[in-house]
Formats: structure tokens, C-alpha cells, sequence
């Protein structure tokens, strides 16, 4: 693939190597289920599948004779699909994911040889589909490294399992990701069921468990890819954005958990604000998903671990605080983690906290839990990235799914919930046990701090030039 013209780093060839493989473990899967059930009638049409038109190097299109099939007649034809309107046609999804796909390769001999090697891994076997999906994983986390703008879909493997863990859904419930991405919280909840399944068919129900929305098409499709690798044949991810649909469907639309990393720091179209109270409207996604979450738990009193930037924390007038007003009457929001810095960097020196609260207000004590960078670190990096170990003081202060037990310590502190109504709703709170030493602290922590409180101040005048305009 690197020998392509037609493909300029990682940012072209995942996706390339994406719908390829997509394409092949679904024939795999198809042609294994026409063994199991005989009367099973395949998806796609004879021509289109891998099998016919790949798998047999003799029979295979050669040269530009490929690539103009491939272009002119396979994705266009796989786009074209018709579903039946039945919810979960695998038709309807091949043509979500074909309608935005596009062959970048310009060789047809190199994509010959790709074809080739994709050919011999056999998702019908476990061993390989396992070895593909790590590999896969693999490639998202580089990916992230090019992703520029656009890693805002990736979030680290150890905060994903963390919040899974912590959040801990059980066989039977429904779990939903809002934002995405390439598919991360919902590939580990689907193994945190697993675990807990003991028959094929409690399998089949943590399959049918798990569900997503993802509004831009590269994520899409990689999140289609990286669920199939992890043998959830049929995924329920829907390429659409979440805030277009009004909460009250929302309300309507329950689930048990919520499990996401929404994207913050942009702004919606006016329609997507529609869906939303007047006056809890705001352009920062940030605070969109986090009325759609707490929609999406009210009917079954569901609980929550989300992702958000310290904006979220210390916003306390306006729309943000009537929104985190909402939060904790309603909500019990009995834990806030507070992430060291540089654990999304590259996308953003902004620190980020984990919030989980449940259905269920209001909410009486906050805990604040402030997990520190490892002993002599002062930053994470691409070759000494946060690890999942780190995690395990805030595992043993937890208390279990009771959050029994909890003492404070020199990371862990609680707080009044009337104290923090009284304060404006502000949870951007400091550590007590910590000493701001300035004296004893690096010039480069210094200087991250200053830019994170001058990203948070233009991100609030940000707000207000918006809320200015709508007045005018």
C-alpha cells in the first residue's frame, strides 16, 4: 500500500484496508451461514461478493481493467443497495458504508497484490479474526498520531476500560455510545457482556445489546470494521448525528448505560439546537451530549461514565449551569475523575474528566478523585503512554458497584452538592490535600496551565460572542 500514488499515509490507508476487509469477513461470515442455515439467502448479489470477484487470482480483473470495475461498478453497486426497511438489513448497512467509500488506490496490479494478501485471513476462524483485531487496534492508535482534526474519535484503550469497568453493565442491558467514533467503548462492553455470557444465546444477547450513533463517514466505517473484527456480525451503529432528534424521542428511546467521549470544542447547526430547551441551548457540543445522556437514562434510570473537558466543570452561568443544575436535582453524580494532563494529547492540552452519575437525584456528595501522573512523570508520550495499571488506586478506592467504604485521602476528597448549588454549580475544585506549590513546580507545567486557562477563556468568550448574536 505504501507503493500507491494514490495513498498519502495512514489517513488513506486504514480506510482503504477498512472496506476491503470489511467486504471479505463479510462473505466469510455470509458463506458460513449458508452452511449452517441452507435457506439463508445471501446479502449481496453474486457478482459483488468476494468470493466472485476477488478470492480467484485467475479470474480476477487485472490492471486498470480492476480499478475501472472496482470504480464503476462494485462500489457504486454496493452504494445502491436497497434494505428491506427491517431493522438491522445488512443491506442497508453495506450501503450506509459504501455510499461515502472511495477506492484511493491508483494501481490496479498493487491492489492485486493487496486483494492477495487480504485473501488469506479466514474470518470463520477464531484464531485469525482475533490476530486481525489486534493488529487492527493497532492501526487506529497509529492512526491517531495522523489524524490531525480528526482523532477526536479516538479515546486511550485504559480510560475506555476504566469507565466500562466502573460503569459495569450487566447481561441484559442496553448499552449506547452517542458519539462514536471508531467504535472503542462499544468493542469493550461487548467483551465486559461476553465475559458474563454462558450460553450461545446470552452471547447473541450482548450482541444485540450494545449501539451507537456516528455522524462522519471515515469513523463509521472504521467502527463497522473494528466491531465485525470482534465478531458482532450485525452492528447496531447508525450513521447519523445523535442531536438531531429531539429529546423527547430521546427520553423515549432509553437504555441502561451510557458510555461515550463526545466531541467538545465545536459548534452545531441552528436545526440541531432546535431539539433542545430554549433555554439550555448552547453551540459547545459538549453540552448537547450531555442533555442527550441524561435523556437517554431517565425512562430506565440508567447510569453514565462520559468524558468531558474541564470547560464543562467550571462553566456556571447561563445555559451551562441550568444544565448542570439538571444534573445533580435529577442525576446523582457521586463521582468526577480528574485525568492528569496529556492523557488526549496530541488533539488537546485541555485537562479532561470522567463523570459518572446515575438516574435518580438529587445528588447530596460529589466525589472528586485526582489520578496522578506515575512517580518522576510529568507528562505522557507517544512512546510512554497512560497505562491501564495506573488506574488501579482509584480501582481499590471505588468501593464496588455500592461505592462502599470510600475514605478520603491525599487523591480522593467529597464535597456538599448545597455547597456546590451555592457556588453557581461550579465543579472545577482543587485537590485540599494538595499543596499548590508554585516554587516546587516545572516551568513547562506552569506554562500548560496558563494555555489551558486561556483555551477556557476564549472557549467562554467563544460562548458569549455566539449568545450575542443570537440577541441581536
Amino acid at each position: 500500500m505504501r507503493k500507491d500514488a494514490g495513498l498519502n499515509g495512514d489517513l488513506d490507508r486504514l480506510p482503504q484496508l477498512s472496506w476491503l476487509l470489511f467486504l471479505k469477513a463479510f462473505d466469510d461470515l455470509e458463506q458460513n451461514r449458508m452452511i449452517v442455515d441452507p435457506g439463508y439467502q445471501p446479502a449481496l448479489p453474486t457478482g459483488l461478493r468476494w468470493s466472485a470477484w476477488a478470492a480467484d487470482p485467475t479470474k480476477r480483473k487485472q490492471g486498470d481493467a480492476l480499478i475501472t470495475w472496482v470504480n464503476g461498478t462494485l462500489l457504486p453497486g454496493l452504494a445502491g443497495l436497497e434494505g428491506s426497511g427491517k431493522a438491522g438489513d445488512p443491506r442497508a448497512t453495506l450501503a450506509t458504508v459504501f455510499k461515502e467509500t472511495n477506492n484511493r488506490m491508483l494501481s490496479g496490479y498493487l491492489l492485486s497484490d493487496l486483494i492477495d494478501q487480504i485473501d488469506k485471513v479466514h474470518f470463520t476462524s477464531a484464531d485469525d479474526i482475533h490476530t486481525m483485531a489486534h493488529l487492527y487496534e493497532s492501526m487506529l492508535r497509529e492512526m491517531r498520531d495522523a489524524a490531525g482534526d480528526s482523532g477526536e474519535f479516538y479515546t486511550p484503550r485504559p480510560v475506555i476500560r476504566l469507565m466500562v469497568e466502573q460503569v459495569d453493565p450487566r447481561l441484559g442491558e442496553t448499552v449506547l455510545d452517542p458519539a462514536v467514533g471508531t467504535g472503542g467503548f462499544l468493542v469493550e462492553a461487548y467483551e465486559h457482556l461476553r465475559a458474563q455470557a454462558r450460553s450461545a444465546t446470552e452471547i447473541a444477547t450482548a450482541k444485540r445489546s450494545i449501539s451507537g450513533f456516528e455522524k462522519k463517514p471515515l469513523p463509521y466505517l472504521l467502527c463497522q470494521m473494528n466491531l465485525l473484527l470482534h465478531e458482532v456480525e450485525q452492528p447496531k451503529v447508525t450513521r447519523t448525528n445523535s442531536l438531531t432528534f429531539p429529546l423527547a424521542d430521546q427520553r423515549k428511546a432509553g437504555v441502561d448505560v451510557v458510555l461515550t467521549n463526545p466531541p467538545f470544542g465545536g459548534e452545531e447547526e441552528s436545526s440541531s439546537l432546535e431539539n433542545f430547551p430554549a433555554d439550555s441551548r448552547t453551540a459547545e457540543t459538549a453540552w448537547l451530549f450531555l442533555q442527550v445522556v441524561m435523556a437517554r437514562l431517565e425512562k430506565k434510570k440508567g447510569r453514565c461514565g462520559i468524558v468531558v473537558p474541564n470547560g464543562v466543570l467550571f462553566a456556571n452561568e447561563g445555559a451551562p449551569a441550568r444544565i448542570k443544575k439538571k444534573l445533580l436535582t435529577e442525576f446523582n453524580l457521586h463521582t468526577v475523575v480528574r485525568l492528569p494532563n496529556g492523557v488526549f494529547a496530541p488533539y488537546t492540552l485541555i485537562p479532561s474528566n470522567l463523570l459518572f452519575f446515575e438516574h435518580g437525584g438529587p445528588t447530596k456528595d460529589v466525589w472528586f478523585y485526582e489520578n496522578p501522573l506515575p512517580e518522576g512523570r510529568k507528562n505522557y508520550t507517544k512512546t510512554k503512554p497512560l497505562r491501564f495499571e495506573e488506574f488501579a488506586d482509584l480501582q481499590a478506592w471505588w468501593g464496588g458497584r455500592g461505592r462502599v467504604a470510600r475514605v478520603e485521602n491525599e487523591h480522593a476528597w467529597k464535597v456538599d452538592a448545597a455547597a456546590v448549588a451555592e457556588d453557581g454549580y461550579n465543579l472545577d475544585l482543587r485537590n485540599p490535600h494538595r499543596a499548590d506549590d508554585l516554587a516546587h513546580r516545572s516551568p513547562e507545567e506552569l506554562v500548560k496551565e496558563l494555555i489551558a486557562v486561556e483555551e477556557q477563556i476564549l472557549e467562554a468568550l467563544g460562548h458569549l460572542q455566539v449568545e450575542l448574536r443570537g440577541d441581536g
